[in-house]
């Protein structure tokens, strides 16, 4: 039985709600009903004289939704965010050339994610001094490549 097999039965509630919440949202029917609901509220506009009620239906309403959403969205993103980690990281760790010590590089804080930013950038200015621009290397072969051309230079 595989991870996402075992996982996938676990699934609370609010998880399951949640997921069918962010599914409906971003289709067409969930705008036409919003739009719908608007509809709704400015033709009953006259009828209630435009009072301040009338007025806090649609901002109370609104406040919930919006309030709502912003987690909603959060839920959506982070999880795509950490499928998106997981599937770099099976992408680093299945490949030979790529540096291992990127898998979970996200978990860094940002002093480490700016140093390694900054190996990045030297990398990439070696590259650029390459004349194959297709050749790839890391950092520790990037700088044995230029110690051996200079050594061959002199």
């Amino acid at each position: 039985m595989s991870i996402v097999s075992q996982s996938q039965g676990k699934a609370n509630i609010f998880e399951r709600i949640s997921y069918y919440c962010t599914a409906f949202t971003g289709t067409t029917a969930a705008f036409i009903i919003a739009s719908l609901i608007i509809v709704a509220w400015l033709v009953t506009g006259p009828l209630f004289d435009f009072s301040n009620t009338w007025q806090l239906v649609i901002n109370t309403g609104t406040t919930i939704v919006t309030f709502l959403m912003v987690f909603l969205i959060q839920r959506s993103q982070n999880k795509d965010s950490k499928a998106v980690h997981l599937k770099l990281n099976e992408l680093i760790a299945s490949l030979k050339g790529p540096s291992n010590r990127l898998i979970n590089v996200e978990e860094l804080n940002e002093e480490e994610i700016r140093i390694l930013s900054n190996y990045f950038l030297k990398l990439s200015e070696m590259a650029k001094k390459e004349q194959d621009l297709s050749q790839s290397h890391s950092i520790e072969e990037a700088e044995e490549l230029h110690k051996e051309k200079y050594t061959k230079e002199d």
